[in-house]
């Protein structure tokens, strides 16, 4: 989630909230209920690049630039390994924008399109978290604030929900993820506020764009034949708080642990690679020859032209793939021609053993009609001599 607070100059508050999510169809519902005063503004799509959907909203003489990251098709394939690079790249792209940005002579506008928040919505099977689920937290927990969410909450009963929270906490503190940690505060009444937040993780929520009339109010939500499953009714699911936590209370702690915490660790590593390359490189000469930007810049280069030679091995395996399938199909068209064909042949070779009794039997037929005939003339020269 990126947050830009520079309205105070006439620039749009900034929100860019990035979710992940598998095996849960309508994630897209789940986010556009986060600001209900907007309407549909993402169409999903079953592709498997990370996108971005874009809002200005206006509320009370503020502005608000609504930016959602989605990475459709997130684990949908059979081999998912390495599924998290897209997003990290994307992540890591935010951070080495802005930090070109800071290293500009002229930085008076430097926008902020870091992402401060990933919303990792966990599928509501019942029974904990999927090790792809572990794996892809414990590789972003260190590169942004990581909440995770139930989706789809109206799919299980309070207990099971209260009983799914209770294992999942228990997982991600077993495997050391390291989720969003709200700050501690003086304040009794904020206290309170973050100890109901805490007690309720990972907040389940439930999405959905209808409006359905209840008690004569209007209001999001989806539609059972043994009641209404409101949105914003925080005994229903944990969208409220979801919100109220982005928008309105943690918002700029969000931004802080973000810019002093994840930014400043990218940033020394950056700054620490680029200085020990150039070290490296000039060890023997009296000075350094390539500036921390020409060096970032060769780095980017062979990035790219890494994930080209992983995306011509990946295109590779799936042509090999394809060969091995319609090899397959193959083989298994010529096993049942060939089980056509004996089949064929014994069909002619029971209709010939037809044939072949058929002629017995009607030779056998013209015998015994012979053999009558003599009888019925025996007989017949009896009566006559008797």
């Amino acid at each position: 989630m990126l947050i830009w607070l520079c309205d105070y100059e006439g620039c749009p508050l900034n929100l860019e909230i990035q979710y992940i999510s598998q095996e849960v169809p309508d994630l897209t519902q789940n986010v556009s209920g986060l600001v209900v005063f907007l309407t549909d503004f993402c169409q999903h799509s079953l592709s498997l690049q990370v996108e971005q959907s874009k809002v200005l909203v206006k509320e009370g003489g503020v502005q608000l630039l609504l930016t959602i990251v989605d990475t459709p098709g997130f684990g949908d394939a059979v081999d998912n390994s390495n599924c998290w690079q897209p997003v990290i790249d994307y992540i890591d792209s935010k951070f080495e924008d802005y930090l070109n940005a800071e290293s500009r002579v002229n930085r008076r506008q430097m926008p902020d399109n870091r992402v401060h928040c990933c919303l990792y919505f966990i599928a509501p099977s019942g029974h904990g978290l999927k090790p792809l689920d572990i794996e892809f937290m414990k590789r972003l927990h260190e590169k942004v604030n990581v909440i995770p969410l139930i989706a789809k909450a109206d799919t299980m009963t309070p207990e099971e929900c209260q009983q799914f929270k209770k294992q999942i906490m228990k997982e991600i503190q077993e495997h050391k993820i390291k989720i969003y940690d709200f700050p501690e505060t003086d304040d009794e009444e904020e206290m309170r506020m973050v100890r109901k937040i805490k007690d309720r993780l990972p907040l389940a929520v439930v999405g959905s764009n209808t409006i359905i009339e209840v008690n004569g109010k209007h209001v999001r939500g989806r539609q059972y034949p043994w009641g209404v499953a409101e949105v914003e009714n925080g005994e229903h699911c944990d969208f409220t708080i979801l919100r109220n936590m982005l928008i309105r209370t943690h918002m700029q702690d969000l931004k802080d642990v973000t810019n002093n915490v994840h930014y400043e660790n990218y940033r020394s590593k950056k700054l620490a690679a680029v200085t020990y390359n150039n070290v490296d490189n000039n060890k023997n000469k009296g000075q350094l020859t390539t500036s921390p930007l020409a060096q970032m810049e060769e780095e980017r280069r062979e990035h790219v032209a890494k994930m080209k030679k992983m995306e011509q091995e990946m295109e590779q395996v799936f042509e090999m793939k394809v060969k091995e399938k319609l090899q397959k199909l193959k083989d298994s068209e010529a096993e049942l021609q060939r089980r056509h064909e004996q089949m064929k042949k014994n069909l002619e070779a029971q209709h010939k053993e037809l044939e072949e009794k058929r002629r017995q039997h009607e030779e056998e037929k013209v015998s015994w009609e012979a053999q009558q005939r003599i009888l019925e003339q025996q007989k017949l020269d009896l009566k006559r001599r008797g």
